[in-house]
């Protein structure tokens, strides 16, 4: 039963690597990735980049403009190929994860 976690991303440069982490890091390993970049001006687009690059379960999808959370939400659904669909928001309470 593969899980497709599509996280949007926009200006979580800092909290990025951890989060991506602490997925990599779960024991359940029957996922796939689908970050979106909504056009964030920080580096987060070289983080995901790096990402893609160390986990062929890990995809990208980067807007030129940015289109907002729904929009990041939804082409990262038309991405998805599991079976399951589950979203990880990035933000203040992220570091959560690393306590599970």
């Amino acid at each position: 039963m593969k899980l497709s976690i599509i996280i949007p991303v926009y200006r979580v440069a800092e909290t990025l690597r951890r989060c991506l982490d602490s997925v990599i890091g779960q024991s359940y390993q029957d996922w796939e990735i689908v970050l979106v970049n909504d056009a964030s001006p920080d580096n987060s687009d070289e983080i995901c980049k790096e990402y893609t690059q160390k986990d062929s379960r890990i995809r990208y999808v980067e807007f030129t403009v940015n289109r907002g959370l729904s929009a990041a939400r939804n082409a990262g659904i038309r991405e998805a190929s599991g079976e399951y669909i589950t979203f990880i928001e990035i933000g203040k309470h992220t570091s959560e994860l690393q306590s599970r």
